[in-house]
């Protein structure tokens, strides 16, 4: 089997059925890897059951999307996918999805925070459970949050909404100045880099082997059947295929029966490695839409979702836009802490009703998609690759693809 795409899905996949006894291939056209996976915010999140497309994500965007240091941006151009991209979004964002979505997500989380405990068993790669806070600047926030806590509650996932000062005795070390927050105490974070390194190892032990700097810009199809795949002027042939490519997922598929509509969201993180202070729990600052994630004795920052399609450049004022969200809920900390540190950034793979592409292609036999995953692709790494595993041995998937499947913009 080959495996397009050698982020932490990809690897995920192929650790996964290499560990099934079927010979694994895994293609990443980085050969660092950033990808989307290294740099992020490393979160497990049951709590996140809302799908990104959701009623007033709309007015929100447009809203934001002038501001430069805001934490969304849409760039408008001249493509046709983008508004195809943007259509479908909108007809998406209503309360009927996010009502069907709910369940769906929250399974797809569980049983991926199940899967990531089962795997530290294993190894260490810093997965922490102490849950995640939803801290809030404002009363307003603090009750929007409320109400999607009791929505949480009611769906099976913990969640208290706490006061300024419960969430310093919840978490003593570090400064907050916030009207309150909610604690998920489900939620878990790890540092990305460890498990990254982690599923390659598991891939290579099981006798699967990664090939870095091949970006796959040919298929071979033989009716039904993909027989092969070629990049950097090698080939690659095997018995099934899983497209795994992240943000240039469409773009690699681009000559296959698929489509993928897809776009890619920019984000950034900064990382300090001497805070001034070390939060034992991961946060999110609701209004700046910023996630802070503690990495052994490094601190992350990230945040922003800019919609700009394949685009590597870096946007100061995008990065000026985290800092300055920084001390208003954590007050000892300043923009000048962040002086001299270089930015990282990754394309999160976005769909538009904010569900990932998981599973067979009903066109091609022998070919599966594994992507689409947007903030949450860490999160679902482990619950992506089992249930990938058991579509391709032929089993009944642990969980419904139905509403996932690769097909359904066909």
């Amino acid at each position: 089997m080959v495996v397009v795409g050698g982020g932490v899905i990809g690897l995920s996949v192929g650790a996964e059925v290499a560990e099934r006894g079927h010979q694994v291939l895994v293609l990443e056209q980085d050969a660092k890897q950033l990808g989307s996976s290294l740099g992020n915010a490393g979160m497990i999140v049951p709590s996140h059951f809302i799908p990104l497309a959701a009623p007033g994500m709309i007015g929100l965007g447009l809203k934001w999307m002038w501001n430069p240091e805001s934490p969304f941006a849409l760039r408008p151009r001249a493509d046709w996918k983008l508004w195809d991209w943007a259509w479908k979004f909108y007809r998406a964002a209503t309360a009927e999805h996010v009502r069907r979505s709910g369940p769906l997500l929250r399974d797809l989380n569980m049983a991926s925070r199940e899967l990531y405990c089962q795997l530290s068993q294993r190894e260490d790669f810093g997965l922490v459970r102490r849950g995640l806070l939803m801290l809030c600047k404002t009363e307003h926030a603090l009750e929007e949050e409320s109400r999607v806590a009791r929505q949480a509650e009611a769906m099976g996932i913990p969640a208290q909404v706490l006061s300024l000062e419960s969430l310093r005795k919840l978490d003593p070390a570090v400064t907050m100045d916030v009207a309150g927050g909610v604690y998920f105490p489900n939620d878990c974070h790890l540092s990305p880099d460890r498990f990254v390194a982690f599923q390659r190892k598991r891939l290579e032990k099981a006798g699967g082997k990664l090939i870095e700097s091949v970006c796959v810009d040919r298929w071979d199809v033989d009716g039904k059947r993909v027989r092969g795949c070629h990049g950097q002027g090698q080939g690659f042939e095997a018995d099934a295929f899983v497209l795994s490519g992240g943000a240039w997922s469409p773009k690699t598929a681009e000559t296959l029966p698929v489509k993928l509509p897809m776009q890619a969201g920019k984000g950034y993180s900064l990382t300090l490695d001497h805070p001034v202070e070390l939060p034992q729990i991961c946060s999110i600052f609701t209004e700046a839409r910023v996630a802070v994630t503690p990495m052994g004795g490094r601190l992350r920052f990230g945040g922003t979702m800019e919609i700009s399609g394949l685009d590597t450049t870096i946007r100061p004022r995008r990065i000026d836009g985290i800092l300055k969200s920084i001390p208003k809920y954590y007050p000892n900390f300043q923009p000048s802490h962040f002086n001299g540190i270089v930015p990282w950034y990754g394309l999160r793979p976005c769909s538009p009703d904010g569900l990932p592409y998981i599973g067979p292609v009903s066109r091609l036999e022998n070919f599966w998609v594994a992507t689409g995953h947007a903030m949450m692709g860490l999160s679902l790494a482990p619950i992506t690759g089992h249930l990938i595993a058991q579509s391709i041995d032929r089993q009944p998937t642990s969980i419904d693809l139905t509403r996932l499947s690769p097909d359904r913009y066909q």
